[in-house]
């Protein structure tokens, strides 16, 4: 008997465009991972409007975070991609899972005090949008969730509301587990190497776009901070900025680490910054070039309706489920 697939559930806001190290931390692995395993590929519209937005700016967003991905090498064929606000069973588990979440639970999510913090008015949608995360997840049964660092309290969260809910009402939500990249899962700033980069940093040229103009991302790598010294080596602890550009070298031209060290022996940070431009250059422009042609073809909008109605027959029986545990009448 063929051995089941794992299920993998990823959600990503459509909050502006993404960088590469959304591209190089998880978009890329994607592309791999959905040849092993069954992956499905949410916009969590939803989750955005946790916080003010533009409508105009949110359908665009949208519609422009799917060509992206289809632009990185999802495969329609071989993934699940759609729109969370297309399948309704998301907010109405959602919903019940709030149920299932402690006040409590809630209040100590790192995430909420820290974007609580910068706000005048903070939403009750903020508050509990961890209860939400978990019904994305729970929904399809899923075994493995690629998370960031930041990432792991939310799916922490996610595992006790779905044990605490077995215990109650019996064995209903699959555990899932993290899937962490042993390289890459991390990218990080530019400008900072202790921050994760990001594309709400105040500074454009602390990241870079996944839609950058090669120009532009030639400046940005020029002007990248570097470690004192000019030997080019791998150490995060002494030479944290060094590394970070190493990281991206590595994972855009499929190099080892150690072959980079070679590579750049005794020819210092000039050299390396400069081969590390055409590097990433070569890897966005086929995605770029790809992206442009989608947004005019029209096809994005279709393979958005044909995954939601896949991702609406693979959770109907886990919400039936769900609902029939509870006592609701069906």
């Amino acid at each position: 008997m063929a051995e089941q697939k794992q299920r993998v559930f990823s959600g990503i806001q459509p909050s502006g465009t993404l960088t590469l190290g959304n591209y190089l931390g998880a978009m890329k692995n994607f592309v791999t991972l959905q040849d092993e395993a069954d992956c499905i590929f949410c916009i969590v519209d939803l989750h955005a409007i946790t916080v003010p937005q533009e409508p105009a700016a949110l359908r665009q967003n949208t519609i422009n975070l799917a060509a992206l991905y289809l632009a990185a090498g999802i495969n329609p064929e071989k993934s699940t991609l759609f729109i969370q606000s297309h399948v309704p069973a998301h907010a109405e588990l959602g919903w019940m899972l709030q149920c299932v979440a402690y006040y409590g639970e809630l209040g100590r999510m790192t995430q909420f005090k820290d974007k609580s913090a910068k706000k005048e008015v903070v939403t009750a949608g903020l508050f509990t949008y961890p209860a939400l995360m978990a019904a994305d997840i729970l929904l399809y049964q899923t075994t493995l969730v690629p998370v960031g660092e930041d990432q792991k309290q939310h799916l922490e969260l996610t595992r006790d509301i779905a044990e605490r809910f077995n215990s109650k009402y019996g064995e209903t939500f699959t555990i899932p587990e993290p899937f962490i990249p042993k390289v890459g899962g991390r990218i990080m700033s530019l400008e900072d190497p202790t921050k994760k980069m990001s594309k709400s940093d105040e500074s454009a040229g602390a990241y870079i776009s996944m839609l950058d103009d090669p120009a532009v991302i030639r400046k940005k790598l020029s002007r990248a901070v570097t470690d004192s010294g000019r030997e080019v080596r791998y150490d995060p602890e002494e030479k944290a900025a060094i590394s970070n550009l190493m990281t991206i070298y590595s994972l855009c031209a499929n190099k080892s680490l150690e072959e980079i060290e070679q590579q750049y022996e005794g020819q210092g940070y000039g050299p390396f910054k400069k081969d590390l431009a055409e590097v990433v250059v070569s890897t966005l422009e086929p995605i770029q070039q790809r992206y442009q042609e989608l947004l005019n073809s029209g096809e994005v909008e279709q393979i958005l309706r044909n995954g939601a109605e896949r991702a609406a027959s693979q959770c109907s029986e886990t919400l039936n489920h769900v609902k029939s545990r509870f006592g609701f009448i069906l």
